[in-house]
């Protein structure tokens, strides 16, 4: 007999079932139903038999319906998705698929086809996507079965291979759909990769819900796309949001603008809430399978200036130095590194993010920082993030990155990357009236669009330019 609280029903199956015509992917090739994805999906799944169970496959593709196909194929036969950024040169994915220890490889790319490690098997997409027979029952996975590795965004350091289960991505979604409703009809558009948490959360809440997951095509302007793909919802990092207002899109059709990659500039949750957009303020991580906490539809502004409240099936507290701990069901299963898996949680199972942060009494979480960024000037404590916002409400500022370089007499001073309209100028006096003199940074230097590792900004690239132009 099968234990339901083990297993679950298959959500593109059962979608499948229900709506068998309904869209389950639109984009540059037309739309995919829900029967005719679930079938490619098996025919793929089916042609992926030759690997040992639980294989390790990397996958090096730009985003499209048959990357949504192959990733779902792999789950269901047992295998783990192991996307890998197709941002990387192909030269630099060999590191990482030795670190997650992948044993297969799928891509169109020629050059890494060609020079990947030798006792990868390799195979192309249309090798795989042959639509297989379509099935009448039901289909359960295990909710511990190894369903994908991400590599992790973060802003310092090396990426870690962070390995989910099928139950992290499950419960992440059911989380999320019960905050922002979604239906069968509805259109969220796949705004973010599928290599990124972010990205792959938006499939697992469309397939839940028997929604539909627009694909934009490569390259297409985000108001264009959520215009021309009749999106109802959005998941942007603020840079996309900046870019959003500024254009001329019509969106008055959107219901929900998820926002993540990091806290959002006050200044710019004030400008899409005076634009009257449904915006949803969060924070997550990747080791929780995306969002943990969410605000709800119809916060205030004052809530939308917080990153929400505690979604189902995730855990939030605050340590006595003031970090922010998770835990839960959406928690990862750990950190790959070969063959080898390392959870690293406390005696009570709880996660240390590296963030700083605080609960209010209404249960809303204020994010103020990461720890390992804090930095100490002429004896005071310097939290870069609260200098980043201050600037991010000057007229005209989009983006702003504050590190520190040496100094012989305070130790360390901030020096600040600024992303502008216009040219950088000196922001020294206009911050005069909100910061402390030894918070305001002593020089301010022009946004270096490269300076970037996935959705965040590279702190450690911009903090090595810093040292650089100092000397």
């Amino acid at each position: 007999m099968r234990d339901d609280t083990l297993s679950f029903p298959c959500p593109l199956r059962s979608a499948a079932l229900a709506a068998p015509e309904t869209a389950a992917l639109v984009g540059a090739r037309g739309a995919t139903s829900y029967e005719e994805l679930d079938r490619m999906v098996s025919g793929a799944a089916l042609r992926l038999g030759d690997l040992e169970p639980g294989s390790r496959v990397a996958l090096y593709l730009q985003s499209d319906e048959r990357y949504v196909a192959l990733v779902l194929a792999l789950i269901r036969a047992g295998h783990v998705a192991c996307p890998v950024s197709d941002r990387l040169p192909p030269r630099g994915v060999a590191s990482l698929l030795g670190r997650a220890a992948c044993s297969a490889l799928i891509s169109e790319d020629e050059e890494l086809l060609q020079t990947a490690g030798a006792d990868l098997l390799k195979q192309r997409p249309e090798d795989l996507l042959r639509e297989g027979k379509q099935r009448a029952e039901p289909l359960y996975i295990p909710q511990e079965r190894p369903a994908t590795i991400i590599f992790t965004s973060g802003s310092t350091g090396v990426p870690k291979a962070a390995l989910h289960t099928f139950g992290n991505h499950l419960h992440s979604a059911l989380g999320s759909n019960a905050n922002i409703a979604l239906r069968s009809g509805d259109r969220w558009l796949h705004s973010l990769p599928l290599y990124h948490v972010g990205g792959l959360s938006i499939l697992f809440r469309c397939l839940l819900a028997g929604a539909t997951v627009a694909l934009p095509q490569h390259g297409t302007p985000l108001g264009e796309a959520i215009a021309g793909l009749g999106a109802t919802h959005v998941s942007l990092v603020s840079t996309q949001l900046s870019r959003l207002l500024r254009g001329a899109a019509d969106l008055t059709a959107l219901e929900a603008v998820l926002m993540g990659g990091g806290p959002v500039p006050h200044s710019l949750v004030d400008a899409a809430f005076s634009r009257g957009l449904p915006v949803h303020t969060s924070y997550g991580l990747t080791e929780m399978a995306s969002q943990v906490t969410t605000t709800p539809p119809g916060a205030s502004l004052e809530e939308l200036r917080t990153a929400g409240r505690v979604l189902p099936n995730r855990e939030v507290s605050i340590s006595v130095r003031g970090e922010i701990l998770v835990r839960g069901e959406t928690l990862f299963a750990g950190y790959v590194e070969g063959g080898g898996l390392d959870r690293p949680l406390d005696a009570g199972r709880w996660f240390h993010t590296g963030d700083l942060g605080e609960l209010d009494e209404s249960g809303y979480l204020r994010v103020r920082g990461r720890l390992d960024n804090l930095f100490i000037s002429g004896g005071e404590n310097v939290q870069p993030e609260e200098i980043e916002e201050a600037l991010c409400r000057l007229e005209g500022v989009d983006e702003a990155v504050v590190v520190p370089v040496p100094d012989e007499e305070f130790g360390a001073r901030p020096v600040a990357f600024v992303r502008t309209d216009g040219g950088v100028r000196d922001l020294s006096r206009e911050l005069e009236p909100v910061l402390p003199q030894f918070k305001i940074p002593i020089s301010f230097h022009p946004w270096p669009e490269e300076a970037r590792r996935g959705m965040k900004a590279d702190r450690a690239a911009l903090l090595e330019r810093a040292w650089r132009l100092r000397s």
